[in-house]
């Protein structure tokens, strides 16, 4: 017999998991769930890791990553490139910075 059987999978490498994640969820929802993991032949559990963590992956790659408008792309490379003269609040924080840090010396 040679070739390979579609039956015989290689079995997943997971890491090795330690901490326990709970949740309740609604039986609609738990259905939906599974009926995807089956789709996938994955389990319930690696499932929702998975999808938790890609989630996870795109709720700090949308803080991270700063987004402008073609306008407020040039506005910042113009404030960058020739930046406005400071307000007189700004100079006065400045001033007021400078003394704090030299009484702290």
């Amino acid at each position: 017999m040679s070739g390979v059987l579609p039956y015989i999978l290689p079995m997943a490498q997971h890491p090795t998991r330690s901490t326990r994640l709970e949740a309740r969820i609604a039986p609609d929802a738990l259905a939906v769930v599974k009926r995807a993991a089956e789709m996938q032949g994955r389990s319930v559990s690696d499932f929702v890791v998975a999808a938790a963590q890609d989630a996870a992956h795109k709720a700090i790659a949308d803080l991270q990553v700063l987004r402008l408008s073609i306008a407020d792309q040039r506005a910042f490379a113009d404030a960058i490139i020739d930046p406005p003269e400071p307000v007189p609040a700004l100079s006065r924080a400045k001033a007021a910075h400078r003394r704090l840090i030299r009484k702290a010396r």
